[in-house]
């Protein structure tokens, strides 16, 4: 076993998986084999679920019958409703919000008691948890806001039900069409930190609730999951500034604060779904009649990239550059990024803790020790205050 600190695991493998793919110097994303701007362009959320989780693509009538089957699980129980109503109430944090009642949920499943390396039943509890998500997400909002929840209809998408719940009216099909992407976008994106914990806790055979669970709190750390809120927040502040994107980003670098949204532990160029989410911020704009924020976010890139120079030091915008300011045009509260980007992962969270189970084995990496060495036990009335 080699001695060599990777500190962060970086560069260290600990898995082979045939989920997802990500080549940062070429700026590729593949799940499965497809690439993701074919994905994104072409198939469903729905979809890209059937395929992370059984493999492959869906025929029509597999997708007719899988679409179906979640829909008819997106009613969450009186008690967690009461729950929602309850963190509302006391001005929750989303984030938390969801991870209290994520874990709530395995009250109200009959699989729950089910062996947790069950494949079949995991799928089954995957998929009802990836249901109820949105409808848990969009009743805390409306509820902290005053209003009373929406409840889910079945004759809609993943995506256009979830804008429907949050704003009470079904979304044109350019929002419905651009939140379908983003979802996709986000579903899988290799072993990031909160795929990496849900794997873990998995490893140890806890049940999938737990697993998610512990994604969920993973995600919710700034360093992993805020940063489409950060910018979407440093483009608010731009706006209300006296100052045009460009002059604001100079004084910002000048002041030493960072531009979020730029750079990625695994990209070198740049982000193939922010490319990707560029482009459908711009049909929002032509739908919204709103196109400030593509606008904003455009100058600041051409600045950092041809002023600063940071493409060149492999400094890229990330997905998160762009997705904050698509979820604002959606009308989605800024402070429901983060849980947002969840309600799509548990795409992924589950396929990879599937995967892993099928060959599993305790995740146990282990620390090299710097501590003393050979200290003597003094009884305690005989301690001096220094040992």
């Amino acid at each position: 076993m080699s001695d060599d600190l990777k500190k962060g695991l970086e560069g260290v493998l600990v898995a082979e998986s045939e989920l997802s793919f990500i080549d940062g110097d070429e700026g590729r994303l593949v799940y499965r084999g497809y690439d993701i701007e074919d994905l994104a362009r072409d198939a469903s959320y729905e979809e890209v679920l059937y395929l992370l989780w059984h493999g492959r693509l869906p025929n029509r009538d597999e997708l007719d019958e899988f679409s179906e089957s979640m829909a008819a699980e997106r009613e969450i129980d009186d008690g967690v409703m009461a729950t929602v109503r309850e963190l509302a109430a006391a001005d929750e944090e989303p984030m938390a919000a969801l991870r209290t009642t994520v874990s709530q949920l395995s009250a109200y499943d009959d699989d729950a008691a089910a062996d947790p390396t069950d494949e079949e039943a995991n799928l089954r509890k995957g998929r009802r948890i990836t249901a109820k998500i949105p409808t848990i997400l969009a009743a805390f909002v409306r509820v902290r806001d005053g209003e009373e929840p929406v409840a889910p209809r079945e004759d809609l998408n993943h995506a256009t039900n979830f804008l429907y719940m949050l704003n009470g009216e079904v979304p044109d099909d350019v929002l419905a069409d651009v939140f379908d992407q983003a979802l996709v976008l986000h579903a899988d994106h290799g072993l990031n930190a909160s795929t990496f914990t849900a794997m873990t806790v998995a490893s140890t055979h806890a049940d999938l609730y737990s697993a998610v669970t512990a994604g969920v709190g993973a995600l919710s750390g700034p360093l992993h999951g805020g940063a489409n809120q950060d910018v979407m927040e440093t483009l608010l502040e731009v706006d209300e500034s006296d100052d045009d994107p460009v002059e604001w980003t100079r004084s910002a670098l000048a002041d030493g604060r960072r531009i979020p949204g730029w750079g990625h532990r695994v990209y070198s160029v740049k982000d193939p779904r922010a490319s990707i989410l560029e482009a459908r911020s711009d049909a929002l704009a032509q739908s919204t009649g709103e196109s400030k924020w593509c606008e904003y976010t455009r100058e600041i890139e051409t600045y950092l990239t041809e002023e600063e120079g940071l493409v060149e030091k492999e400094i890229a915008p990330n997905v998160d550059f762009y997705s904050g300011s698509v979820y604002y045009q959606l009308g989605i509260p800024v402070d429901l990024y983060t849980p947002i980007f969840a309600m799509s992962r548990i795409g992924g969270w589950v396929a990879h803790v599937d995967e892993y189970l099928e060959n599993n084995r305790l995740i146990r990496p282990r620390s090299r020790y710097v501590g003393p060495d050979a200290r003597s036990l003094v009884p305690i009335d005989e301690r001096s205050s220094d040992e």
